[in-house]
């Protein structure tokens, strides 16, 4: 199936595009960027800016000529935020840049090493953000002549002395950060360091065993991850920062459950919300649904749902394409009774005999359920490995319920006969009164869903050769959570 959120990440470009024109009109009109670029000539360059992470979006290209020099530009105002120059061939392929008020600046640096070499005239914003890299830089080479030191030294007295140079350099380091961004508060360049650095911590308090509390430095870590980003500047939109903040909070600081991320994409939205710049909400409340449509962590689907009904369904995200929002509920309607923790919905099925299944009778204590297509390839591939499954646990507290969505009732009771599947729950809608697609997410086949002995779902969208290790897993950890001994061979014990 389509993933939905790519129709609408066109949507919101759209309205992005939109509102940097809005804001660009209220500017100087126009920009013109001089470069010299030692090490480069006679080839193309892109002027382009971030849009997350992993989109650019091009704004103007101009020819390097054969001794290096090129020009940006252009009548209309360009949106600001964090630029790349982006070349096609050389050992630094791009040059990054802010682009704020001051659109009329030149620059000169060298392939070689571009920020060592970059020097900059008519723009404040980009001199102090390559003047901070190249201190940096500094304190960077100086440390390393010092490991090189620290590994010849001889003796312990010298290698003490190269630690107490390590240290002063340290301290050197941070009273320069420190004080750079006190001379400078309020521009750019220092938001945009600042919100790329993650959050100093305190020396721990210790525990009753004299060892730092990693549980306090973990909550004071996460609780300041956003006290240096600025929910109120849209040009952050247009840096990679705000999408890969919002991925490592999300994806490394939450625990991948529903309701933990429900929790936190609930508290992000709130700070883009008191911010009040509709493109940061817009951006948030887009990027975040668009990670969890088709997740990598299963069953965190839930908060796509959840993103949906709280924020698109409400009218708190924009979106004037009336249909997408359309398509989009349609496919939140399909999910929300088939999330993991849900009951699933009775297939209404029958046997080879025409006789109906009882699928809420069904004991045991997993039932996995296989739907799937006899003419599918990944179906035939994946039928050896069910079948093996499914003589493998047969009577042993799990059943296999196999359910053909398509072709023929001849055709699908060859298929049983092919792969041996007789030992399996064979069921066939023979009325074709069930819609699959919708009532199952049976846009792909096979897709596999776990039961557990109330037929609630643990699992789905598996492959089918992890259903039996996730299956020896899910054991394991209800047996751990009993109070009686758990047996130790969790795979012998599902055999029993």
């Amino acid at each position: 199936m389509k993933n939905l959120l790519v129709t609408l990440f066109g949507l919101f470009l759209a309205i992005s595009l939109q509102a940097q024109s809005t804001n660009a009109s209220t500017q100087s009109e126009g920009f013109k960027i001089t470069a010299h670029i030692q090490g480069i000539k006679d080839t193309t360059c892109v002027l382009a800016h971030y849009f997350g992470a992993g989109q650019y979006i091009p704004k103007d290209t101009a020819r390097i000529d054969g001794t290096g020099n090129l020009v940006f530009e252009g009548k209309k105002t360009l949106p600001q935020g964090l630029y790349i120059a982006v070349m096609p061939k050389g050992k630094n392929p791009y040059i990054e840049l802010l682009i704020t008020d001051d659109q009329n600046f030149s620059f000169q640096t060298d392939t070689a090493d571009v920020i060592k070499n970059m020097k900059v005239s008519g723009s404040k914003e980009n001199e102090l953000f390559y003047t901070y890299q190249q201190e940096l830089g500094n304190f960077y080479s100086e440390a390393r002549g010092l490991e090189t030191q620290k590994k010849q030294a001889t003796d312990a007295a010298s290698s003490e002395a190269v630690a107490q140079k390590m240290n002063d350099l340290q301290k050197k380091a941070q009273g320069y950060r420190e004080q750079f961004f006190k001379d400078n508060t309020g521009t750019f360049a220092v938001k945009l360091l600042k919100a790329s650095a993650e959050p100093e911590v305190p020396p721990a308090p210790k525990l009753a065993s004299g060892r730092p509390d990693s549980v306090w430095v973990f909550n004071y870590f996460k609780g300041h991850f956003w006290d240096d980003y600025d929910f109120t500047d849209e040009r952050f939109v247009r840096t990679p920062i705000l999408q890969k903040k919002i991925d490592r909070y999300l994806k490394e600081l939450t625990v991948q459950t529903p309701d933990s991320l429900i929790k936190e994409a609930d508290f992000m939205v709130s700070k883009a919300r008191a911010g009040k710049n509709k493109e940061i909400l817009s951006y948030v409340v887009w990027y975040i649904t668009s990670q969890y449509e088709q997740p990598k962590v299963m069953g965190t689907d839930g908060l796509f749902v959840h993103m949906f009904e709280k924020y698109y369904a409400t009218g708190i995200m924009p979106v004037s394409d009336s249909s997408t929002i359309k398509n989009i509920g349609e496919r939140v309607k399909t999910l929300k009774p088939l999330l993991v923790g849900k009951i699933l919905p009775a297939p209404v099925v029958s046997d080879t005999l025409r006789k109906p299944i009882p699928f809420q009778t069904i004991k045991s204590d997993y039932t996995v359920v296989f739907f799937y297509d006899p003419h599918c390839g990944h179906c035939r591939e994946s039928a050896p490995k069910l079948q093996k499954f499914v003589d493998t646990y047969k009577g042993k507290g799990v059943e296999v319920v196999a359910i053909a969505i398509d072709q023929t009732p001849e055709e699908w009771k060859k298929f049983i006969r092919e792969f041996k599947l007789g030992k399996a729950i064979n069921g066939y809608d023979y009325a074709a009164r069930t819609d699959y697609r919708h009532q199952y997410d049976v846009w792909t086949t096979p897709t596999v869903y776990v039961l557990d002995k109330n037929k609630k779902i643990i699992a789905r969208k598996l492959p089918v050769e992890q259903i039996e290790d996730f299956v020896l897993f899910h054991k394991r950890q209800q047996a751990a959570q009993k109070p009686a001994v758990a047996p130790t061979n969790a795979k012998a014990s599902l055999k029993k």
